[in-house]
């Protein structure tokens, strides 16, 4: 880099770690060394010394105009949370500096590299952990990006933690979110989003390659059929965490992260032509749609309702009521789910089938493919997915003609039935499914019987052969319901899933000489504006600018405030002023922003 990396002086890692360690090995924060393998995974270092000179003023811009034009309209936690968790106008943040400031509130933060999934991102939350993608929007996205970056993630969520309910509805919203079920097309639609917002942050992208991408987008959004449950808690999501406003539909606050962080937006959702509605558990039926603007916004009374209106959606979720409806859930999902059985026993692999009886209620149940056995999130020894490579099934229900669950049944009980360790037994249940084999062993948790392996076992249903003895060991789980069906395995470190981390990466441009020394300007601005460099040099800078970069407005507002605070030339504060003035009146894009900027630049 040919400019200096002055922020360098305030301690930020500079770059990536010279002993190659792990990225998450390199922040000081006890929540981020608890966290499983799966989740570490996604955290890649955040390369300080990356961030240019333009990123910075990028930076600098927005947050100066969220103090100026906030202060009305933001929710006052806004601006206590933005002292709590230390963020400051002149510099973009450190994922070090940002750790030591929430590690006293009880959360910690994380680089990501842009969006990751929709389950990962959740898991995180549950965790009290913020992910921050640490890419800067470009400066033609300067008021919005659709792709996530340190703006959004920093300086538009991180400031609404410091309130202790809101981060209670943060870490439950994880909670539950990471236990969605969501369905095929929901993976889909995730990886065209994260395309869309790639190609919308990298400079030079061929336009019609980002009008592909974002009729993809649409045509998914509007493609998912029957909406899982992740994408309806996704819509809950939106409306809250990211657009939410708190109050009344006259008299309302901004709260949400995409609002709190794009200056164009928060001043556009002020319309009365965006329809404000009350929010309740309703919202979960309107979609969005990340490549345009919002229509209507929710508002809440508080924070405690956001809490309310999660908890009665999470009611009726099927890792709260389990049965054929989650069953069918997890296998429409075609990724990997956990089936809990009433006796705590977790089976986690990709469900395949599930058969049922007269009344609709599962008999069996069979995951294809590889699968693992746990009990409490930890996988049972000798039951791990290379043991269960060809799949997994077995009977739901009570024995037939017993009221007592088969996993409450003693010892004592066992033997009374004919089924003890070494004999052959017989066991039918009241779904239609016999089980006949030489028992082997049983295992127990907690008191309750989790587990029966038996060899020289056959397995049916009527005519319907469900195992055969040939097949080898058969490992029966046992429980009279299924009581949960939640995403992904129980064990997920030891269920070993491949990476889900995406194969989409956000592009990285080299900046060729002409931008480099663009580069070096700005940070020329900065030093004179910090008292680093004399102002004599200002004149230079800004026929530089003319000659060389006429297209570039942010240096040039830079400038007026620089020339407007020391009163050291005036002729040429005005000459700038002028022109900048002349650009906001020929483009209509930069109205706003340039006016807005001539406005503080006085201050």
């Amino acid at each position: 880099m040919h400019w200096p990396a002055t922020e360098e002086n305030h301690g930020f890692n500079s770059g990536p770690d010279p002993d190659n360690r792990p990225a998450w090995e390199l922040i000081d924060n006890d929540i981020i060394r608890s966290l499983p393998d799966h989740l570490k995974q996604y955290i890649v270092d955040q390369n300080y010394a990356a961030y240019t000179p333009i990123d910075h003023a990028v930076w600098r811009y927005v947050l100066r105009q969220n103090h100026d034009f906030l202060r009305e309209y933001a929710h006052l936690i806004y601006f206590d949370g933005l002292e709590k968790t230390g963020l400051e106008v002149e510099h973009i943040p450190s994922i070090q500096e940002m750790n030591k400031i929430l590690g006293k509130i009880g959360w910690a933060a994380v680089s990501v590299n842009g969006f990751i999934p929709p389950a990962a991102f959740m898991a995180f939350q549950a965790r009290r952990v913020l992910v921050i993608a640490a890419d800067m929007r470009q400066i033609h996205h300067i008021e919005y990006t659709p792709s996530p970056d340190i703006i959004h993630e920093a300086a538009g969520h991180a400031p609404v933690i410091a309130d202790s309910e809101y981060a209670e509805y943060l870490r439950l919203f994880g909670e539950i979110g990471s236990k969605a079920m969501a369905s095929r097309k929901d993976h889909e639609l995730y990886e065209a989003i994260r395309k869309l917002s790639i190609l919308k942050e990298t400079p030079g992208a061929d336009s019609v390659e980002i009008n592909r991408a974002e009729k993809d987008v649409l045509f998914k959004q509007e493609n998912l059929g029957e909406p899982s449950e992740m994408a309806r808690l996704s819509r809950l999501h939106w409306w809250t965490v990211e657009f939410g406003l708190i109050g009344t539909v006259d008299d309302f606050k901004i709260y949400g992260a995409g609002l709190l962080s794009s200056i164009g937006e928060s001043f556009r959702c002020l319309s009365p032509k965006v329809r404000k509605i009350p929010y309740d558990l309703s919202a979960a039926d309107y979609a969005f749609d990340i490549t345009t603007e919002q229509p209507h916004l929710f508002v809440t009374p508080n924070f405690v309702q956001l809490i309310n209106v999660l908890e009665e959606f999470a009611s009726d979720m099927a890792f709260r009521v389990g049965g054929l409806e989650g069953i069918r859930k997890a296998i429409q999902s075609q990724h990997p789910a956990t089936c809990q059985y009433s006796s705590g026993l977790q089976v986690s692999g990709i469900a395949s089938d599930v058969i049922t009886d007269a009344q609709k209620r599962p008999v069996y149940i069979r995951m294809g493919g590889p699968t693992s056995l746990a009990y409490d999130y930890r996988e049972l020894a000798g039951h791990g997915k290379d043991y269960h490579a060809d799949g997994f099934g077995s009977p739901v229900g009570r024995l037939a003609g017993f009221d007592t669950p088969l996993e409450l049944l003693s010892d004592t009980d066992l033997q009374l039935l004919g089924v003890e360790p070494g004999r052959h037994s017989t066991l039918e249940f009241a779904g239609g499914v016999t089980v006949q084999g030489r028992l082997e062993r049983v295992i127990r948790r907690d008191g309750k019987i989790i587990l029966m392996s038996f060899e020289d076992c056959s397995v049916h249903r009527g005519d319907n052969v469900l195992f055969d003895p040939s097949w080898g060991t058969y490992d029966m789980g046992v429980g009279h319901a299924i009581t949960s069906v939640f995403s992904g395995a129980a064990d997920i470190d030891a269920y070993e899933q491949p990476s889900m981390v995406s194969k989409t990466r956000t592009i990285k441009v080299k900046s060729d000489e002409k931008t480099q020394r663009l580069h070096e300007l700005y940070q020329s601005i900065r030093d004179i504006r910090e008292g680093r460099r004399p102002e004599e040099g200002l004149p230079d800078i800004w026929a530089e600018l003319q000659r060389d970069h006429s297209d570039h407005w942010l240096p040039a507002l830079e400038l007026v405030e620089v020339l407007a605070r020391s009163g050291a030339n005036p002729p040429l504060l005005a000459e700038v002023r002028a022109w900048l003035e002349s650009r906001a009146a020929e483009d209509p894009d930069l109205t706003k922003l340039i006016n807005d900027g001539l406005r503080l630049a006085a201050v």
